[in-house]
């Protein structure tokens, strides 16, 4: 019988971190925590061998947070290197949850935004810094930052930094911190350009690998359909009726955006974010896809690398890539730390070579299939595996982002979001959607998917500020309506618990009965400065995969 997972006062955490953790819903360590936290704690460097999705954020992100001290200007005494804009703002959003309750401040720097708020935040003062090589290597010219007082350096996706021809910059910059530091590093491999990155920069390190069933393919179940070339988009389409949210990957950003034109004309909602795209207009559509405006949400790799996505319930290849590590690597935008998905490859009979390659590659069983919307709907909507909840969800509710419904701060990785997806089929009027977002919406109704709804995308911070993952708006208030039978199917009236902007998902206090899960799939017309705590609410009751869930909730 496998012993208890640790817990993560065990681990060596104080009580507030503990209970910091326990109220967004984290209580239990994934894998790759319970292997590094007790060594990165005691201040010894690690080399972590983990996929997108593990929970490798918050398991450096706790050392910084406890081994780090106060930061005079333009010192900061921790430092996060990452190789995109998107992930910096979803790391320092991670981290500003966790600085929540002690005086350390958190920044991001990237490019493709003005060099100003950047500045005034590192004239104040920040301790824990998250940055690009390319921006934070401007800075650092400029006379603007000085990485001689960093005490902890994370270097995090360091394989894709490789494949992206940031290390030379990556070790320049550490050049210029203390020898004295302590070193993390996570990637999905350790072998190449990375283990020159370890063996020069870090002293002894315990190198932690989570075992092949954890590394590999994702808890996922992956089907490979064959579809003529000219029939993906329709097929595509379908898929995204089916399942609710979806990130859909295509090899350029041409075929991104004609993938998301004619998923739109197929009336399913949808936005591409490339290169090409500027920083705000990346933030817009992947706010747009986290708040559900739009279901699809079409990206290239690059693009799509701060997209950390919790449950998010499809990931579809259009273009199915060649490697195995880049096809895991996308796969890993579902199933993200213990949740379960669907991986779908849309596979040209051409490619049929190729593709059994990559399956073998990648760990899979061969096999190409025809499509089959049945089975697919069969494994959406399948129970979840016996046993415990995914990581970090408390046993009571749904696993968020399982098939259930839920939402990490939604596809939004770039600065904001959250995915929503709806659990019970629902005919909505589309939106229109601003240009710059590069967001095309249907212009008739749509009728959205059935099926359980799905948990967005997670992205963090941006340059500007973002509200509390606990919302903001009117003074809380209980509501003195009689409340009436919430069996499901029926109608019920209970106040807001609590809601997780940031991930998508919250409770619903019902006196006398198990807290009602709500996904941010299940907001009818809801403002997102309304979702505080004691909000009297109204909703409907459904059984959903992990139990009862409320459904056509609205805020009064």
């Amino acid at each position: 019988m496998p012993s208890p997972a640790p817990t993560f006062a065990a681990l060596g955490l104080d009580d507030a971190l503990v209970a910091g953790l326990a109220r967004r819903g984290i209580t239990t360590p994934t894998a790759i925590q319970a292997a590094t936290l007790p060594d990165s704690l005691a201040g010894r460097d690690v080399s972590g061998k983990a996929p997108t999705g593990s929970g490798k954020t918050i398991a450096f992100g706790l050392p910084l947070v406890l081994r780090t001290s106060a930061a005079r200007p333009h010192r900061p005494t921790g430092l996060v290197l990452v190789p995109t804009r998107e992930l910096a703002a979803q790391v320092a959003e991670e981290l500003r949850h966790l600085v929540r309750g002690t005086r350390h401040h958190v920044a991001a720097i990237y490019g493709g935004v003005g060099f100003g708020p950047q500045r005034a935040a590192l004239r104040r003062g920040v301790e824990l810094l998250v940055a690009c090589p390319g921006r934070l290597a401007d800075l650092v010219q400029q006379g603007d930052i000085d990485l001689g007082a960093v005490e902890v350096a994370v270097v995090d996706e360091a394989d894709r930094m490789a494949d992206m021809g940031f290390l030379p910059e990556v070790r320049r910059l550490l050049d210029r911190t203390p020898a004295a530091r302590q070193t993390l590093l996570f990637s999905a491999t350790l072998d190449g350009d990375v283990d020159v990155v370890v063996r020069h920069y870090q002293r002894d390190p315990v190198r932690h690998e989570l075992d092949d069933a954890a590394t590999d393919a994702p808890d996922a179940e992956h089907r490979f359909w064959l579809v003529p070339r000219d029939d993906r988009a329709a097929r595509c389409a379908e898929v995204v009726t089916l399942a609710g949210p979806t990130i859909v990957f295509c090899r350029t950003k041409h075929g991104a955006d004609r993938t998301a034109k004619r998923l739109t004309r197929d009336g399913v909602r949808s936005v591409a974010i490339h290169g090409d795209r500027s920083q705000r207009q990346r933030e817009q559509a992947l706010a747009a896809f986290a708040d559900g405006k739009v279901q699809a949400l079409v990206a290239t790799d690059v693009a799509a690398r701060g997209i950390h996505v919790d449950g998010v319930a499809c990931v579809v290849h259009f273009d199915p890539p060649a490697d195995a590590k880049d096809y895991l690597h996308r796969s890993g935008r579902t199933a993200r730390a213990g949740a379960t998905g669907v991986v779908l490859s849309l596979v040209d009979p051409g490619l049929r070579k190729a593709v059994t390659k990559l399956q073998r590659d990648a760990g899979l069983p061969d096999g190409l299939v025809r499509p089959n919307l049945d089975d697919l709907r069969a494994l959406l909507d399948r129970p979840p595996a016996a046993d415990a909840p995914a990581p970090g969800v408390p046993a009571s509710a749904p696993v968020p982002g399982s098939a259930s419904a839920s939402a990490s701060i939604s596809a939004s990785t770039s600065a904001s979001a959250s995915t929503s997806a709806s659990t019970s089929a629902s005919t909505s009027t589309s939106a229109s959607i601003s240009a710059s977002a590069s967001i095309s919406a249907p212009t008739s109704a749509s009728t959205s998917a059935p099926g359980p709804a799905r948990k967005p995308v997670r992205t963090d911070s941006g340059p500007a500020p973002h509200a509390a993952s606990d919302g903001t708006g009117d003074t809380p208030r209980r509501s003195s309506e009689p409340r009436r039978s919430s069996e499901p199917g029926q109608p019920g009236r209970a106040t807001l618990k609590f809601f997780d902007r940031r991930r998508g998902f919250g409770f619903i206090d019902r006196p006398g009965e198990v807290d009602l899960f709500v996904h941010v799939s299940a907001l009818v017309d809801v403002p997102a400065d309304r979702l505080v705590e004691g909000r009297p609410v109204s909703f409907d009751v459904e059984a959903g995969r992990k139990g009862e869930q409320a459904v056509r909730v609205r805020v009064h």
